[in-house]
């Protein structure tokens, strides 16, 4: 055996020795040809084409694969992660924002006058949009249009690439920044140091600065001087949810926007058109019950609107999903709107039992006193606002109910009944009970229902002190009504109100009614009168000029004859010596006399009159 092979013409490492494995792999190897195609058909996701038979023969099972040729394309799977109501439906223009009409004009103007701000500054309470605001913002500033030569616009048109790379948060030139866990000074470097480069692929490069309140004051004064003066190609989008922390500095650098709370109509509507998308039923009133409890925030009304669809009934027969006015309000833990109405009218209407068995009706259902208390205060306030205006409820049963307590109370009732409502509802929140407390504080207003009006009060007591008890209405010139009763009394009242009412010389004229007349007849606008013996004055145009200036109207005066009822002075001094006389008479008194007849009886002296420190005041 020599090493040199038998063939000299081919070379050994070409000969197999008859190895028919080897030269049938052989065959099979793809030809540069195939190697190519299937090299193009990788790149551009085309399937390989079919190579003719005549041209190839393919291996009936090949065994090794062709080391270039890309796998098949398989497609996507099309059910995706679900993605919560507040991401889905997070508004990708201008239009879909709701309720921010003001900025949105002021924007649109701004964009179509090329005054744009270099530094915008977004707040207001949570979910209302403000980061939403920002990016719509970003997107308007750097939208190219489909064709690509488009400048900014209020209505960016979602299909070119910086759109769509904003919407889908990997804009190069976009940078959002959440100060909540970047506040140091070293963030705020970054940011300065990185403004000095112009845009990679976009007109402006954009700072979404979330939460910007929460960066430290080295960081707001670090920031300051780029704020101010920052590069043509640079624009800062600041949003805060307390704005009051900002420092003045920053306030004044930027653009501020207030971005309004949604209000409940609008989220109803908006509410219903995303079930609508959703493919889901819901009631009008469950809808309305989930924007009143998201209190203005879009993202907070759709968060319970996603868990009320969660927890939605599907029992009908085709699989449907419908969000009911019940499970809404077990969800929330509401108080049934019709319970609400049956509490209101055992309060006003003072059923203690019934109110009892309510109240513990509506905690056995779960709900809490807390709000039993708050839906009973929005009721009351709807009754306020029903009093002065259309009602405004979800349901026509509602509206006929507020219409008729608005009409059978006042407004000082509605009023009151608000103030011990609130009072209550601070009481439950601290209360170590809160059961007890709504109770107590249900029970209280109940008893208060009824009770007159403070201003309605004072005033029938006055009348009645007035009247001596007789019924009785004030005169239109203010001087109260003098008819039936003892005149006496009437006249004294009188007097006491001239003294009061501040005329020139009303003391003067109070120490002359009460000494020199003795009222013989007392009307409204009426006084006859006679003077005791010793006094010949003709004083009736000074008792009428004060009379008429004292309450506004012309009274008839008339000095007449006859006794008439004694002065008030001497009716002081005719009770003083029967209260003397009186005292005397007491058994003690006359026991004191007879154990020691030479004791004299020494009276108080009486108070003086008028003013202490009237000769200070002259």
């Amino acid at each position: 055996m020599s090493d040199s092979p038998e063939n000299s013409d081919t070379p050994p490492w070409a000969d197999n020795g008859g190895d028919a494995p080897a030269e049938q792999e052989a065959e099979n190897q793809p030809s540069a040809a195939e190697l190519e195609a299937a090299g193009q058909n990788s790149m551009f996701g085309q399937a390989p084409e079919e190579v003719p038979a005549s041209a190839t023969q393919p291996p009936a099972e090949p065994e090794v694969a062709p080391p270039a040729a890309a796998p098949a394309v398989v497609a996507p799977d099309p059910a995706q992660p679900y993605r919560v109501l507040a991401r889905k439906y997070r508004p990708q223009t201008f239009s879909e924002l709701i309720g921010q009409e003001p900025m949105v004009r002021t924007l649109g103007n701004a964009i179509e006058r090329d005054r744009l701000a270099h530094a915008f500054l977004m707040t207001g309470v949570r979910g209302v949009g403000k980061t939403s605001t920002a990016r719509l913002i970003a997107k308007a500033l750097n939208c190219v249009g489909p064709d690509g030569q488009s400048g900014p616009t209020i209505d960016p048109c979602g299909q070119c690439e910086p759109c769509l790379a904003i919407a889908e948060g990997r804009h190069i030139d976009v940078i959002e920044m959440d100060a909540a866990s970047h506040t140091g000074v070293d963030d705020v470097r970054e940011i300065i140091e990185a403004v000095r480069y112009a845009a990679v692929s976009a007109r402006y490069k954009i700072y979404i600065i979330d939460e910007v309140h929460m960066l430290s004051r080295n960081a707001f004064n670090a920031l300051l001087k780029t704020l101010e003066e920052p590069p043509a190609h640079v624009k800062f989008l600041f949003a805060t949810t307390e704005v009051d922390k900002l420092p003045v500095t920053v306030l004044s650098r930027t653009q501020r926007f207030d971005l309004r709370r949604i209000p409940s109509d609008l989220l109803h509507k908006h509410f219903a058109w995303v079930c609508e998308q959703e493919g889901v039923g819901a009631d009008d009133e469950a809808l309305a019950m989930i924007a009143s409890a998201a209190e203005g925030s879009v993202r907070d009304g759709l968060s319970i609107l996603d868990q009320a669809i969660a927890h939605a009934d599907m029992e009908s027969g085709d699989g449907s999903t419908k969000v009911s006015v019940d499970k809404v309000r077990d969800m929330l833990g509401l108080a049934d709107r019709g319970a609400q109405r049956r509490l209101f009218q055992h309060v006003l209407e003072g059923e203690p039992q019934k109110l009892l068995a309510a109240i513990a009706d509506q905690y056995s259902l779960g709900v809490e006193p807390l709000s039993l208390m708050r839906a009973l205060m929005e009721f009351t306030h709807r009754v306020a606002v029903g009093q002065i205006g259309e009602p405004d409820a979800p349901t026509e049963e509602e509206r006929a109910a507020i219409s008729e307590w608005a009409q059978r109370l006042s407004a000082g009732q509605v009023h009151r009944l608000w103030q011990l409502l609130l009072k209550g509802h601070d009481e439950v929140r601290t209360a170590p009970d809160p059961l007890v407390a709504a109770q107590m504080a249900l029970l209280r207003a109940m008893h208060a229902a009824d009770m007159p009006d403070p201003g309605k009060l004072a005033k029938q007591l006055k009348d009645f002190a007035l009247t001596g008890g007789a019924t009785g209405t004030p005169s239109e010139g203010g001087a109260p009504a003098a008819g039936g009763g003892n005149p006496a009394a009437h006249w004294r009242d009188l007097v006491e109100q001239i003294e009061n009412s501040g005329i020139e010389g009303a003391w003067t004229m109070g120490s002359l009614l009460k000494g020199q007349v003795r009222v013989i007849s007392l009307a409204p606008g009426r006084l006859e009168y006679t003077q005791p013996p010793g006094f010949d004055d003709n004083i009736t145009p000074q008792i009428r000029q004060a009379f008429q200036n004292a309450f506004g109207t012309k009274w008839e005066i008339i000095r007449g004859e006859g006794e008439g009822a004694p002065t008030l002075v001497e009716q002081d001094e005719a009770a003083r010596q029967a209260e003397a006389e009186r005292v005397r008479n007491h058994p003690l008194v006359q026991a004191a006399f007879a154990a020691f007849p030479d004791a004299k009886l020494v009276e108080d002296q009486q108070p003086a009159r008028g003013r202490e420190d009237w000769s200070r005041s002259a």
